[in-house]
């Protein structure tokens, strides 16, 4: 476990920077454009290059291509391994290619012989400018799979680093040349998500150079390993494919129902992708390589120890970071947004959202991790079908709910669903594996479900004491209102871990203590 823990820590490390980045471009955002119905058109304009990028980069090419890629170089060699990236890369381009090309071209003729009102002509717009970032996004997310794969995940992570600050630089140095009015302005954030997805992508060259790649064209029309991996991505496309559509589907309608939703909810999902990448998609990325490696060489044992471990150490990571976020939700949307255009009114309602996302967190996260271990074991179409029941739940709920209750009502969709997800993808692995061998992470949920609950009782009793008694004038209180309590709060927790003798918060311990302990040997 130690050795997960540093190597996804070192991720972990590298994609906290990127998350708080991405919180300080997030707070750019919203002073700049606060939750206005130009900031929902950005967002649902942006949804839709995301879709494509997931489905042919982040995705299902990277499962389907990640195991082909280590058993080539465990197989055949570097040689080969290297060969077989390029021919899946030069077809990754030539797919993304066409694809940016017809969407450009089909967005433009329907602008030029179709009068749209306004919001829509906007958000075409900005969609006409950031569908190129599609096909280089989709270019990063398959170096950063090889360079993991590879064993390199701090440089890779830090390349998103780099890309929040482009985001952030296009707010300050691009959209005040492109006119004084929002809607002028906006399209300096579009142009920035391009820049920024060029500059994610070359990052990754040199560490992959230092360990003997180039790139140089291979046709991908009659390779096998371009074969093989379409054939082993189809099925997970089609779940990756679901699930990117059912965002688009929901945000496309709450834009339509309410000027605001779309960005008040998207501001709180940001905050939840913050505790979501630092511990659920690094561990997720380290186990998808270590896990494929066990099952190739037919170690189940092992493969199911270290898929108990992840799952144990996320428990204890993510619990928290839920309680938390529900307890002090309205103090953390105040003191990152509440600048600029984005009011009190907005903070309520975002707040709202973080509430009823919070208690997902988990589910969200260990999601990820179930579907590598399937992946790992070359099984794809289970995880697609699971993904589809509960995204059809997912829009059924988000279509019933947003009516009711606007951006809170997506965040329970997106809270109900993911439970349903984490329940349907345990069962089918339990069947798949005979056994998971599950008792010490079913013995550390019992520790540590009422340690984050009274942690959170904490927090919320704090905050309201801060509030009645300080109040949140200047910036110094509400730093406070959110980092006293939660500090606290997180303190709590981690003793009562200790007390139940939970796995994790040890060997975390341990790990932070090592250092002290080696520099007092003689």
């Amino acid at each position: 476990m130690s050795q997960m823990l540093k190597s996804s820590g070192a991720m972990a490390a590298a994609t906290m920077t990127s998350r708080l980045l991405g919180m300080v471009r997030e707070m750019v955002y919203a002073n700049f454009m606060g939750s206005t119905w130009v900031a929902s058109a950005f967002f649902v304009s942006f949804m839709v290059p995301n879709l494509f990028r997931r489905l042919l980069g982040e995705g299902a090419l990277t499962a389907a291509f990640i195991p082909i890629f280590k058993q080539k170089e465990v197989k055949e060699g570097e040689a080969e391994m290297w060969r077989a990236a390029n021919a899946v890369i030069s077809g990754l381009v030539v797919a993304a290619g066409a694809i940016t090309v017809l969407g450009v071209l089909g967005i433009s003729l329907a602008l030029r012989f179709h009068a749209f009102e306004r919001r829509t002509e906007l958000m075409l717009e900005l969609l006409r400018f950031m569908f190129p970032y599609m096909l280089l996004a989709c270019l990063a997310a398959v170096l950063i799979g090889m360079a993991n794969a590879r064993g390199h995940f701090f440089v890779p992570a830090f390349g998103a680093a780099l890309l929040n600050v482009v985001m952030i630089a296009s707010v300050l140095l691009i959209a005040p040349a492109m006119g004084r009015s929002l809607e002028e302005r906006i399209f300096g954030l579009a142009i920035g998500v391009v820049l920024a997805g060029l500059a994610q992508a070359l990052f990754q060259l040199p560490s992959l150079a230092r360990e003997g790649y180039s790139y140089h064209w291979i046709s991908p029309w009659h390779d096998p390993t371009v074969h093989e991996v379409l054939r082993k991505m189809l099925p997970g496309s089609i779940g990756v494919a679901a699930f990117q559509i059912n965002v688009l589907v929901t945000q496309a309608f709450a834009f339509w129902f309410g000027d605001s939703i779309v960005a008040n909810f998207n501001y709180a999902v940001r905050l939840m992708e913050l505790p979501q990448g630092m511990f659920g998609i690094s561990l997720a990325t380290y186990l998808l390589p270590t896990l494929s490696g066990l099952a190739g060489e037919k170690k189940f044992p092992e493969f199911r120890q270290t898929l108990s471990q992840g799952l144990s150490y996320l428990s204890f990571a993510n619990l928290i970071a839920a309680a938390i976020a529900f307890s002090l939700a309205t103090p953390i949307i105040r003191l990152i947004f509440e600048h600029g255009r984005f009011g009190p009114d907005s903070t309520q309602r975002c707040a709202l959202a973080l509430i009823c996302l919070a208690p997902g967190l988990l589910m969200f996260s260990m999601n990820n991790i179930l579907a590598r271990a399937f992946y790992a074991l070359n099984d794809i179409k289970t995880p697609m079908k699971i993904s589809v029941v509960c995204l059809l739940l997912n829009l059924g709920f988000s279509m019933w709910l947003v009516q009711l209750y606007r951006e809170a009502g997506l965040g329970i969709a997106n809270t109900l669903s993911a439970i349903f997800n984490t329940v349907l993808l345990t069962y089918a692995l339990r069947r798949k594996l005979s056994r998971l061998g599950l008792a010490k992470v079913v013995y550390t949920l019992l520790v540590l479900i009422p340690a984050a609950v009274a942690a959170g009782i904490l927090a919320a009793v704090l905050a309201s004491v801060c509030e009645r008694k300080l109040g949140h004038a200047n910036l110094w209180l509400k730093f406070g209102a959110v980092f006293v309590p939660g500090s606290l709060a997180v303190l709590s927790y981690w003793l009562l871990a200790l007390w139940g003798q939970v796995p994790a918060a040890r060997e975390i311990m341990f790990l932070l203590r090592r250092p002290f302990r080696g520099s007092q040997q003689p």
